[in-house]
């Protein structure tokens, strides 16, 4: 067993239990269950995707929870017909909960099921209150830092139209 020590990080941080608890507890809980199998990739700087394999699995079966910083996908097979005969089963057909944890800020957008694939779009939104902003000197006001070139365009028309 591999357990890693996050005291001297604690000692010297503040502000960060919270992402050591998480560590600490990934460590502690990590399954040799694979099942479902599942990708997560990133699709551009602000949007994630996961995709996991739910082959046999109708939409109805299917919940999708999304809390504060998780995200819980379970699946539910119905009781089918008991009087089938497998000679083999590979399709493996139990349920299943996977869960995620989650970026602050990070949002549900969308999931679909298509060919046995569910995927599950994310979308990291950051609040208008954390975005980098300039900071006013000698009392002007102060705007976001994305805000500026869009300032800068108004303030060359007010020169056009003052000429």
């Amino acid at each position: 067993m591999n357990r890693n020590d996050f005291s001297p990080y604690r000692r010297t941080t503040v502000g960060f239990d919270r992402l050591f608890d998480l560590l600490e507890n990934a460590g502690r809980t990590m399954q040799s269950d694979n099942y479902p199998p599942f990708n997560i990739e990133r699709i551009a700087d602000d949007r994630y995707m996961i995709t996991v394999a739910v082959a046999g699995f109708a939409p109805d079966e299917i919940d999708i929870t999304a809390q504060q910083n998780q995200l819980i996908v379970r699946g539910a097979k119905e009781e089918g017909e008991q009087n089938r005969e497998f000679l083999h089963m590979g399709i493996a057909n139990r349920n299943f909960e996977r869960r995620f944890q989650l970026a602050d800020h990070i949002r549900v957008e969308n999931a679909n099921l298509e060919n046995g694939l569910l995927t599950v779009e994310l979308f990291r939104e950051v609040p208008e209150a954390l975005k980098p902003r300039k900071i006013a000197v000698n009392g002007v006001t102060a705007k976001t830092v994305d805000d500026e070139p869009a300032e800068d365009a108004r303030e060359e028309q007010r020169h056009i139209r003052a000429a």
